[in-house]
Parts: C-alpha cells; sequence; structure tokens
C-alpha cells in the first residue's frame, strides 16, 4: 500500500509534472531534483495506484497496444500473420523501478545462449525495459547512475525499441516509457545527454511554512499509524484526480494551438538562448496537456506561463555573468515576454 497521491502536502510543481507526463508521455519524462524527505519518491510510487488500468493484448510478454497499427513485438506480429483473434485484457499501467546496483542483463533482458546453442531455441528472458513498455520508468538517484547504463537509456529512449544482441542472436523488442528520475543535486550531476533525456524537470526544497511542515507531520503519522483507514480516507480524492487524467487524456486531440501560442513559445525560448527546438515542443506539449487536465479546448498564454519553468530550466546554458539560478531566469523572460 502506498501513500495516496492526492494527500501529499504542497510540491504542485511537482504534481503538476507528474500529471502532465501521465496525459501526454510524448512530453518526454519528469526528472525531480531536490532535498532529500521532500516526497520525490513518495509522488511518483504514488502514481502506480493513481493510473487507471490500460487495454493490452493478453498474454503477450510485453503488454502490447491492441489498437497500435504500427510495429509490434514478435509475439504480437505473429499473431497478426496468421490472422488468429488476439484476446485483449485490462492490466495496470506498470510503473516499474531500476535500482542503481542493477546489471544490465536485469535491465535489457537476458538470452539463454545454452538453449539456443543445444536446442535452438531462441530464449529470452524480460528485462526491466520490457516491463516498462507503455509505462513508466522510475530510477532514483538518477544522478549516480553508472555511464553505461546511461548510455543504453540514451539509446532506448531515443529508438524506443531495445535491442539485444549476443553471439550471433539478436532479438528486439518495443521499450516506450516515461523516464522518471529523482534525486539530490548536491550528490552529482547528471551527463549532459542524459538530462536533455526528461522532458520537464522539477526542483523541490524543504517547506519553511511552519502550517505546511505540521500538515506533512499529521498525514504521514495518520498514513503510519493505520495505512488502510488513511487509504481509505483519501480515496475518494485520487479517484477524482483519476478521472480527470481519463478526461484529460480523451480530450488531448482536440486541443487547438493558436500560431499566436507557438511564436510566444518559440519568442521565449530564443530569449532563453536553449539549444535547439526540443524545448519549445515540450513547451507546447505540455502547455496543451496542463490545457486537457483544466478541461480546456484551447491553449493561450496561461498555459505557457505555468509550464515554462518546468519544460525550461534544465536546457538553458550556463552563463558566468549572470548568477542567478535558472528558474529565476525563466521567470524573467516569461513575466518580459508573456507578462504577468
Amino acid at each position: 500500500m502506498v501513500f495516496p497521491f492526492s494527500a501529499i502536502v504542497g510540491q504542485d510543481d511537482m504534481k503538476t509534472a507528474i500529471l502532465i507526463a501521465a496525459v501526454d508521455p510524448t512530453v518526454g519524462g519528469v526528472l525531480v531534483l531536490g532535498d532529500r524527505g521532500t516526497g520525490k519518491s513518495t509522488a511518483v510510487r504514488a502514481l502506480a495506484a493513481l493510473l487507471p488500468p490500460m487495454r493490452a493484448v493478453a498474454d503477450c510478454p510485453y503488454h502490447c497496444d491492441p489498437a497500435a497499427s504500427g510495429a509490434s513485438c514478435e509475439h504480437c506480429a505473429a499473431s497478426r500473420k496468421t490472422k488468429a483473434a488476439r484476446r485483449t485484457q485490462r492490466v495496470p499501467v506498470p510503473v516499474v523501478d531500476l535500482p542503481l546496483g542493477a546489471t544490465e542483463d536485469r535491465v535489457v533482458g537476458a538470452l539463454d545462449l545454452e538453449r539456443a546453442l543445444s536446442q535452438g531455441v531462441k530464449s529470452f528472458e524480460p528485462g526491466l525495459l520490457a516491463r516498462a513498455h507503455r509505462g513508466f520508468l522510475y530510477i532514483d538517484e538518477v544522478n549516480l547512475l553508472e555511464d553505461h547504463l546511461v548510455d543504453l537509456l540514451i539509446d532506448v529512449a531515443a529508438s524506443g525499441e531495445n535491442v539485444l544482441e549476443r553471439e550471433g542472436l539478436s532479438v528486439r523488442h518495443p521499450a516506450r516509457f516515461v523516464l522518471i528520475g529523482s534525486g539530490n543535486p548536491e550528490e552529482g550531476e547528471l551527463r549532459p545527454q542524459l538530462l536533455d533525456r526528461f522532458g520537464l524537470s522539477v526542483e523541490v526544497t524543504t517547506p519553511r511554512d511552519l502550517a505546511v511542515r505540521v500538515e506533512v507531520i499529521r498525514r504521514r503519522d495518520a498514513y503510519d499509524r493505520d495505512e488502510a483507514a488513511f487509504s481509505r480516507q483519501w480515496a475518494p480524492h485520487d479517484a477524482k484526480v483519476r478521472r480527470r487524467i481519463v478526461a484529460a487524456k480523451a480530450l488531448l486531440g482536440r486541443v487547438q494551438v493558436p500560431d499566436s501560442v507557438l511564436e510566444c513559445a518559440a519568442r521565449l525560448c530564443i530569449s532563453l538562448g536553449t539549444d535547439g527546438l526540443r524545448g519549445e515542443l515540450t513547451l507546447i506539449r505540455a502547455a496543451r496537456a496542463l490545457a486537457a487536465l483544466d478541461g480546456q479546448q484551447a491553449l493561450d498564454a496561461s498555459h505557457l506561463r505555468r509550464v515554462a519553468p518546468l519544460a525550461l530550466r534544465h536546457r538553458l546554458r550556463r552563463n558566468p555573468l549572470d548568477d542567478s539560478g535558472s528558474t529565476v531566469r525563466v521567470g524573467k523572460a516569461v513575466e518580459e515576454l508573456l507578462g504577468l
């Protein structure tokens, strides 16, 4: 049993970023950096209980989408060739933990070479990337992840496919997931290549307000004393958030993005000097998801203002002549170009 998502006190940016990623996975994942004990892991693990179930092909080891018309795994491709009827089922959206000490075989999967050589059978044991397909892959202390795993994640995140080759044998399967990472920046920085793969970045700090701290302690203590009762108390609130996610996913494709908003996004990224065009794309996708969460069918500048720090703070170049933080720089640019 996990702490209810809706019972988390404060940390509005973190919760907003997670909800945006749940509505539109193409945003590109969420990076949560900040002090220890501020609810980073709690919020991510609460996401698993919050998400509505998804429809998947029954008996498929990668829980492929039965409605997908594109590439699929070998299991589903074979059934399509034979035109066999595919059974479907509803399964929970996977939220998979990737431990820092995980071996490469545990992450990408393992081939049974002995069986392949002796029996001529290609036997593959799916790894964490297979389990995370169509869901979320969570890495706590992501800034401490070993370099060879970072390289692997970058490749898979870019292609949406995991390829495993051993001794002339090759297995490939879809691996499209939302990457969520958390960590303490004091313990080390992320490699720029991995940092760029996160669509949204959140900075969390220890609350300084006395009333907020007291409420955090009160709720956590109530949860520790009786998890079941506390979860029942907050179940209606989580159900309301779940319905909001479902409605937003249904509305997302109909949200209109005026050219004036696209121009505002481009001007903002030019002003901040972000590299490439990923900043604009992420900014628009995140703002559109936020509009859908609000139940609005058209995007406007107010949505850009709310998501700009999340989408752009980790994409800024360091300016040796400006010692202000990236969040402050984004805030100033938003105020100048979009107003309050």
